[in-house]
């Protein structure tokens, strides 16, 4: 099982808390989260995970009914596992309809429980492992400044042309977005009015709102222009929004902010592929090293983060080898240093392939962008190139 999520206990029992540890360790899509000093670090953390399982000790009244109602009204995504000594059916009625999903007797019974949590796991998460026909790509850095934008928009630019599909481009850098700025936009609406209409949120809606960019399939969702616009906006609105544009696109390419914050750890954890962007120094390395760690500590497989090294040069100080050893993971791509190009497409308000196609950079992001394109595209273009490419040699054979 690739990907893994918490369980969190609360019971003031000390042998069944040892016991629950000991049974979590039978079933591998779990690990088991920190204790919590009170009722509120525990709320907070549970509505911040997109996944989690908060498994209760009912007989010791460590929570009420009222924090209960709470949980399942702000963590739709939290299921709550009940444990009571011999329950009887009129706690079994009252505890289900608090929203309580699964109910175990004290003293608990191993295979149950293993069963249980099984089930949880299957019903919850592997639905989500399933291919669908998008694939979402997050962009992200804990640190700034180091050119998350330009991937995110040439990269999505690249997937565009070169698979033909519908592609969405959205900024979730809600303070900071550049999205537009890059791309020379001014678009009607912004993901502010999409999450204000979310009982609208479908293809027609999304395809005639969403910006379009020039005569291609690269759609554009931009930040909000006003602060303002961005107070109040929750995860679940941001969960609801991923799940339409799944819908209705083939790709989904994600600009973060640098804070890890609701809306970014719901898109991270919606993504397919997280290109985690760094530059060869030490400050950037161990910002990436630091990020690593916190995923890993979050349950994601470990396919699913990828490295990319911005603006690389071949005779740094600190080698690619030396990355790799420090951060005890191979690197997914390099981008080439090309200064020069890279502020004229900013300056000018167009995309690299754009302004000189020719260029080291641009031809970078369009291998990025067919190495991360589904197979059946790379399959298609490379037969294209075969079969016109054995043309031309028919044709000089037979001249």
């Amino acid at each position: 099982m690739a990907e893994k999520f918490p369980a969190i206990i609360v019971t003031k029992n000390d042998r069944l808390r040892v016991l629950l540890e000991a049974y979590l360790k039978e079933f591998d899509g779990y690990f088991e989260s920190q204790e919590f000093s009170d009722s509120s670090e525990l709320y907070n953390t549970l509505s911040s995970l997109s996944k989690s399982v908060l498994i209760v000790d009912f007989d010791d009244g460590a929570l009420g009914e009222d924090f209960i109602k709470k949980v399942v009204a702000d963590a739709p995504e939290c299921v709550i596992v009940a444990v009571k000594e011999n329950p009887e059916v009129d706690f079994i009625v009252k505890t289900v309809s608090l929203g309580v999903k699964e109910i175990l007797s004290y003293p608990l019974l191993k295979d149950e429980f293993v069963q249980v949590m099984k089930n949880i796991y299957l019903r919850y998460v592997e639905p989500e492992q399933k291919p669908n026909k998008c694939k979402m790509i997050t962009v992200f850095s804990n640190k700034g400044g180091i050119g998350k934008t330009s991937i995110a928009c040439n990269l999505a630019f690249e997937l565009a042309k070169i698979t033909k599909e519908n592609v969405a481009l959205i900024d979730l850098n809600f303070q900071l977005g550049d999205i537009t700025t890059f791309m020379n936009l001014s678009p009607n609406f912004d993901i502010s009015y999409m999450l204000n209409n979310s009982n609208t949120l479908n293809k027609d809606f999304l395809l005639s709102t969403m910006e379009k960019y020039k005569n291609t399939s690269l759609y554009v969702l931009a930040d909000p222009p006003y602060f303002k616009q961005a107070e109040g906006i929750s995860k679940k609105q941001i969960s609801n929004l991923i799940k339409a544009l799944k819908e209705t696109f083939s790709y989904i390419v994600v600009d973060t902010d640098a804070n890890f914050d609701d809306k970014t750890i719901t898109a991270l954890d919606y993504s397919d592929l997280v290109f985690l962007v760094t530059i060869v120094n030490l400050p950037a390395l161990r910002n990436c090293q630091r990020c690593l760690d916190l995923f890993e500590k979050l349950g994601y497989p470990d396919e699913k983060i990828q490295v990319l090294i911005n603006r690389y040069m071949e005779n740094d100080e600190i080698s690619v080898d030396d990355v790799v050893k420090l951060l005890k993971k191979q690197i997914y791509w390099k981008i080439p240093n090309n200064y020069f190009a890279l502020m004229a497409s900013i300056n000018k308000g167009v995309l690299l392939s754009e302004l000189n196609s020719s260029s080291n950079v641009a031809q970078s992001y369009r291998d990025l962008a067919m190495h991360v394109s589904d197979s059946v595209f790379r399959n298609n273009l490379l037969k294209k190139f075969a079969a016109d490419n054995m043309n031309k040699l028919d044709g000089f054979f037979g001249s």
